[in-house]
């Protein structure tokens, strides 16, 4: 009897930028990244998320080429690039002030790598002309940075980068110098340029919205080294580390008999203190701290029961309730409850990671 045939296993993903046991030191102590490893997918939208100091931004730039690589290989499309000047990587950076030159037009700032590289100046200004065009700034190609707003001045970035034609767009918190509701238009907008153009993009922020926000793959970063690297969904619903639970947030970090779990804070129950639960759900006994109304949901903060307090410690557990749920059963400050979750709800956290991490494709 002929033995059944197993379907290949489908192929991993082309990567478009490849890191290998990279690092980067400064001076003497920790490097500021640590032997890591990466790969990103071609043509996806990968962001480097982490608090300041953890090496996301030292990453961005020894993969642009403005910074050296103390150790480790850079490979942008089975080509290594570690040694390369930036301008001959088939990258582009887009930098989070934007760096214009504020005495020239948009038209010109887009075409200035065209000039440097010996392109008529025709030549150049029609492919200033139709990147400005596809970014919708077409008709303000004549203004100079000074009279552009904030999202304007980003969309004309935008196409200055792209216009060496790289394979990587680089973008170091390109958002962070605008303001929330501009902030927003422009994160979608990076989305569908990021799409329609089939680029890959590596992009540093400090954001957790915008990284979930925007990523096909989350790179959360500690202490120089990759701690969890995952669709949003995963990293968000299954943290690997307290680091990432508790970086990430809308995550409680329990103690329990069998170890460190994480708690979503919309999946967190309260109850009174005298209410009757069932005898095989987890809980703990914990006080009201402080009550947050944030409009469609009331965010409660909590205290364990008996555990040292004192006026403007942190909450140590967090309970996001419908506002139709909270007014139906309202809680205030100083209320003794029960906290409880079903087991399915926990998801186990594991230690720290090492100094490297894979990618999933």
């Amino acid at each position: 009897m002929p033995l059944p045939v197993q379907a290949p296993s489908p192929a991993p993903a082309p990567a478009a930028i490849e890191l290998i046991a990279l690092t980067k030191r400064y001076a003497e102590g920790r490097p500021a990244v640590d032997a890591i490893d990466l790969r990103v997918a071609s043509g996806s939208y990968c962001c480097l998320l982490g608090p300041s100091g953890c090496g996301k931004s030292s990453t961005l730039r020894m993969i642009a080429g403005h910074e050296a690589v103390s150790s480790g290989a850079i490979v942008l499309e089975n080509r290594e690039i570690t040694g390369l000047p930036a301008a001959a990587r088939g990258t582009a950076m887009m930098f989070q002030n934007f760096a214009l030159f504020p005495h020239l037009s948009a038209l010109d700032n887009v075409a200035f790598s065209l000039k440097m590289k010996g392109l008529g100046r025709a030549e150049r200004q029609a492919r200033a002309r139709d990147l400005l065009d596809r970014v919708a700034m077409g008709h303000l190609a004549e203004r100079k940075p000074a009279e552009l707003s904030g999202g304007q001045q980003q969309r004309v970035a935008l196409a200055r980068a792209l216009i060496t034609g790289p394979r990587v767009l680089l973008l170091d918190e390109p958002l962070s110098a605008l303001d929330p509701f501009l902030r927003l238009q422009m994160r979608a907008e990076l989305r569908r340029w990021q799409k329609e153009l089939g680029l890959t993009f590596i992009h540093v922020t400090h954001s957790q919205e915008e990284a979930m926000a925007l990523a096909d793959t989350m790179v959360v970063m500690s202490h120089g080294v990759i701690e969890q690297v995952g669709s949003p969904h995963a990293v968000y619903n299954r943290p690997a580390s307290e680091f990432v639970a508790r970086f990430m947030g809308g995550h409680n970090v329990i103690h329990t008999p069998a170890g460190k779990v994480a708690v979503r804070t919309d999946h967190l129950q309260v109850a009174p203190a005298e209410a009757d639960l069932p005898g095989d759900l987890p809980r703990l006994h914990a006080v009201v701290s402080d009550v947050e109304y944030q409009g469609a949901y009331v965010l409660l903060g909590l205290q364990e029961q008996g555990a040292a307090r004192c006026a403007n410690a942190a909450a140590a557990y967090s309970v996001l309730l419908p506002e139709a749920a909270f007014l139906a059963r309202p809680y205030q400050a100083g209320q003794a409850v029960q906290l409880h979750w079903t087991p399915a709800q926990a998801h186990a956290l594991g230690p720290s990671a090492p100094a490297t991490a894979q990618a999933a494709p």
